[in-house]
């Protein structure tokens, strides 16, 4: 089967699909700027979906209530499909209330242990209820991504088999476009067992990159409600820039440190292929956006990172002696044993320091595993901050006022760990 040609990857997140109107908007930018050629229309869970089924996730596993809030999961679903007239199912097709029962069903038969696997099986409703949904809007095809795209048992975060997920979406895709636009969850694999898998939180940008390097696609679009890749989060930023166009190196680097436009492990497969990613904006889908590609270009202006919800941990061997390659191993080791993922690392003589993602579950099993051999101190509630491209003005405006607990600076990167301030807005 010849591969679709000029085929064209949307890829939606929450917040274009958060209601209804969000849809009716979706679908229109699908139709005015959607053809002409196949195209893959990737969605995420609608609206904050996701850390509402996380919550739930949270109470039943550990065996609270949760009926109340799991009733207003599926009322704003079923709300939703009624406003946009789209309750009555397509034949084939399983209905809302069906997937909704399946959710119930899923918490109420939890197993101790596996917590990150039973993860997988709960969250991973958000972009079944949604593409559902949409699929229904647009007119569209609905496809199940998770036996095409095969990932291990990583849970939460699914080492994609390229080979075996290539094969499986060619033999698949080309011939179903030909009928029309297809709707896919994003952040969703599967693996051989027929296990449902995460990619990743926000991992829905890395789908629409998965599909676009294994079909061959002309571009991948992702459809945000900023103007475009900005140089800071302009929720918390004053005075954001736009950039036009940027390289696929600068926004690896970007997303490694914690740009929330576009998800870390998106750029290599386009990239490998050279498949351009555009950026824009569903609030003006005709404006111009950005395009990220291979390309070259001047020195960009400063741009300003923000992760918050970090904890900072410092190591120390309890007999004073030198933190070693022997000790940093070992450090090494139990991280990826309960999988925090290190941001910034810091040594000195007799300790080693790392900021993290916090995680109550995740830090408890690290102190489980190390606390025998090393006084172990940690703070919480901490945001860490990095400056791509700094100078002594952007170094100034970020850390002023500030009580830094570390940081650290190379030829063109400035990171900081602080204590969090709520609400706080950088002018």
């Amino acid at each position: 089967m010849q591969e679709p040609q000029q085929l064209q990857i949307f890829k939606f997140g929450g917040a274009s699909v958060k209601d209804a109107a969000a849809i009716r908007n979706l679908s229109g930018i699908v139709r005015a700027h959607g053809q002409p050629g196949p195209l893959l229309v990737v969605v995420s869970a609608m609206g904050k979906t996701t850390n509402a089924l996380e919550a739930l996730y949270q109470l039943a596993h550990t065996g609270q209530e949760y009926t109340s809030q799991l009733a207003l999961l599926r009322d704003f679903h079923l709300g939703v499909a009624a406003e946009l007239g789209v309750s009555d199912e397509a034949a084939g097709t399983p209905a809302l209330a069906e997937l909704l029962e399946q959710l119930q069903d899923r918490l109420a038969t939890l197993l101790p242990g596996d917590f990150d696997k039973q993860y997988d099986q709960v969250v991973s409703f958000g972009e079944l209820l949604a593409t559902r949904i949409v699929a229904r809007a647009l007119q569209a095809q609905w496809l199940d991504c998770r036996p095409l795209i095969r990932t291990d048992h990583t849970w939460r975060e699914g080492r994609v088999d390229w080979a075996t997920t290539e094969r499986n979406l060619r033999a698949t895709l080309p011939g179903q476009l030909l009928h029309g636009p297809i709707v896919m969850q994003g952040f969703l694999g599967g693996t051989a067992g027929g296990h449902t898998t995460t990619l990743g939180r926000e991992g829905s940008d890395y789908t629409a990159a998965i599909l676009a390097y294994c079909l061959g696609a002309e571009s991948v679009t992702i459809w945000k409600d900023v103007a475009g890749l900005l140089n800071a989060d302009p929720k918390f930023f004053a005075d954001t820039v736009r950039y036009p166009e940027i390289s696929y190196q600068e926004t690896i680097e970007m997303a490694y440190y914690g740009a929330s436009v576009i998800h870390p492990k998106t750029i290599k497969p386009l990239a490998v292929r050279g498949i351009p990613l555009l950026v824009k904006s569903f609030v003006d889908p005709t404006a111009e956006g950005t395009r990220i590609h291979d390309c070259r270009h001047s020195l960009l202006v400063p741009a300003f990172i923000r992760k918050t919800g970090q904890c900072l941990i410092s190591f120390e061997s309890k007999d004073l002696t030198f933190i070693s390659e022997e000790n940093l191993e070992v450090i090494f080791g139990a991280l990826a044993q309960v999988r925090l993922k290190i941001h910034l690392m810091q040594n000195s003589a007799i300790s080693f320091s790392v900021c993290t993602d916090f995680s109550a579950y995740r830090l408890e099993k690290l102190l489980s595993v190390l606390r025998e051999q090393f006084t172990i101190h940690y703070n919480t509630g901490l945001e860490l901050y990095t400056i791509k491209n700094y100078d002594a003005a952007s170094i100034q405006r970020l850390t002023e006022g500030r009580e830094l607990l570390l940081e650290q600076r190379s030829r063109q990167t400035f990171q900081f760990v602080c204590r969090g301030g709520a609400n706080e807005f950088v002018k």
